[in-house]
């Protein structure tokens, strides 16, 4: 009850600053903790759901979209994804920020206004997790629920200095109200000060749910948790920075990949630069694949809203980015988005190749720290020129989407200006666990957990 009282005061006193926390859940949070069991393994740690995905029984989900928010019914049951934390002790105190239906790599949605670093409130939070990864960054909760479509729990752990695992596809429950997300391309999870935060919510929350999509991989013998705590075995270690021509990155968000793979050198493993087996269309094929999900499915999410209330969908009531991807979808030939899930299922094939020679890929978090606000307008009806901005920023994340491997993004130091750095390690599909064990090694012998944004110090 104290820790629950604690959570509440910080978020009364720093979120009118972070707009992090866009609908408060106290009442909801207290009566949880009264629920909960006290052996349960998180009991009584506060936490906070984005508002989009995992449903809360009777609390609206408006994934930031003025039409959900005046005409969409509160869910009637929780989502499998949110029972499993209910039933893991969790207190829910709230809903976090996020751009309209997650669709940019900032959270600066038009309903609620941007949520902002605590790092340096100038700057984005990145996105779509954006409200979770500030509220943890501030230190409101510990962790907080996030989703991830082309790196939006990878993007704002990095511009806020946290660790963001995108799990395998299928480990994580969707149902029992999404049949697929993005055909596969979404994962759920958390953003957590700690690799060991990470794990303990992994424990708590793995394996698909009856009838799901994509099958689990099979839990390791150990738990997350405490693998995160063991020392990896000595691993065959790739990196590379190498990403599509229109990308600029920053000489220090490169600096910080080359220190790490110096690290991981000198920790024991096997570290050598990689020749990725992916030309120039490789590259740009996530870009391609995400652009194509995200239209055909806003496209059909807007005709079930059509069909299922009372008011339907127009132009006026989104963000003309959002509208314009839903009308792209609309017109979408059925074999455009057939080649675009052949092109995945290519590419799938040729990473897990790639995968077979080496133990884990080594690479930057994004092109550079935390952009200024304002840096991803929606006002626009290109959607094509919308993905190509969101993913030159972020242009390594997006491919383990489409692949379904996991990844995870660690803070590794900071850009001159003081800004939050971070590296991204990827491993073959079902490694989550090798992938929290060399993180939490990395973790080990270059802290970062005491580190704080010095404005809400």
């Amino acid at each position: 009850e104290e820790v629950t009282a604690a959570a509440i005061a910080a978020i009364e006193r720093l979120n009118p600053a972070l707009n992090a926390v866009i609908r408060p859940m106290f009442d909801e949070g207290r009566a949880d903790l009264a629920r909960a069991r006290r052996e349960a393994p998180l009991y009584g740690v506060p936490f906070l759901l984005k508002d989009i995905g995992a449903g809360y029984a009777g609390v609206p989900t408006t994934g930031a979209s003025r039409f959900l928010a005046a005409h969409a019914p509160a869910p009637a049951a929780d989502a499998e994804l949110t029972r499993r934390y209910k039933a893991a002790g969790l207190v829910i105190l709230g809903k976090t920020n996020l751009p309209e239906l997650g669709f940019n790599v900032t959270t600066e949605p038009a309903l609620f206004g941007p949520a902002r670093n605590p790092w340096d409130p100038a700057r984005s939070t990145g996105g779509s997790s954006g409200g979770s990864a500030a509220a943890v960054a501030a230190g409101l909760v510990p962790f907080a629920h996030a989703t991830d479509g082309a790196g939006s729990i990878r993007i704002p752990a990095a511009c806020c200095g946290l660790v963001g695992l995108k799990p395998s596809r299928g480990s994580q429950p969707e149902g029992p109200f999404a049949a697929d997300i993005y055909g596969g391309l979404v994962a759920e999870h958390v953003v957590s000060r700690t690799v060991r935060d990470s794990a303990a919510a992994l424990d708590a929350t793995y394996g698909a749910d009856p009838g799901a999509p994509y099958a689990a991989p099979p839990r390791p013998a150990d738990s997350f948790r405490r693998l995160s705590e063991t020392e990896p075995p000595r691993l065959r270690i790739a990196f590379s920075a190498r990403c599509p021509d229109d990308v600029t990155l920053a000489p220090a968000a490169v600096a910080a990949m080359t220190r790490a793979a110096e690290l991981l050198d000198s920790l024991g493993h096997q570290v050598e630069e990689a020749a990725l087996p992916l030309d120039e269309e490789d590259l740009l094929a996530p870009r391609r694949i995400y652009r194509t999900q995200v239209c055909a499915q806003t496209a059909a999410d807007f005709a079930e809203l059509a069909a299922a209330l009372p008011t339907a969908p127009k132009a006026e009531d989104f963000e003309p980015v959002v509208w314009a991807a839903a009308e792209r979808g609309r017109a979408l030939p059925a074999t455009e988005f057939l080649a675009a899930d052949r092109l995945k299922a290519r590419l799938t094939r040729r990473m897990g190749a790639f995968f077979e020679g080496v133990d884990v890929l080594l690479t930057p978090a994004l092109a550079g720290p935390a952009p200024a606000l304002g840096r991803f307008p929606t006002d626009t009806d290109d959607v094509d020129a919308h993905v190509a901005r969101m993913l030159t920023f972020s242009p390594f994340t997006a491919l383990f989407n489409a692949t379904g491997q996991p990844a995870i993004v660690l803070p590794f130091g900071t850009d001159p200006d003081g800004l939050p750095l971070g590296i991204q390690l990827a491993a073959k599909h079902g490694a989550d666990g090798l992938l929290l064990q060399l993180a939490g090694q990395i973790e080990r012998v270059a802290p970062w957990k005491e580190r704080r944004p010095g404005v809400f110090v």
